[in-house]
């Protein structure tokens, strides 16, 4: 449906929200192409997560680390 020229489309922030958990919001188009880094992530991103989940696991594992690292 189109709207009229001139014409705007306002959606509230509660029809919003509920869209956000609709099926078709979670899942990407078919026809995406696949771009390291922009549409999947990138090689690099990946070794950075699975190190970071590697060295949050082992820093669970000691018990005697801080509650929570900082970077300053």
């Amino acid at each position: 449906m189109l709207s009229p020229p001139g014409t705007r489309i306002i959606y509230d922030r509660k029809f919003l929200m509920e869209c956000r958990n609709s099926p078709g919001a979670k899942t990407p188009p078919s026809d995406l192409p696949d771009i390291p880094g922009v549409t999947s992530p990138s090689v690099e991103e990946l070794k950075v997560e699975n190190h970071h989940v590697q060295s949050c696991e082992e820093k669970v594992s000691t018990g005697e680390e801080e509650q929570f690292d900082m970077d300053i």
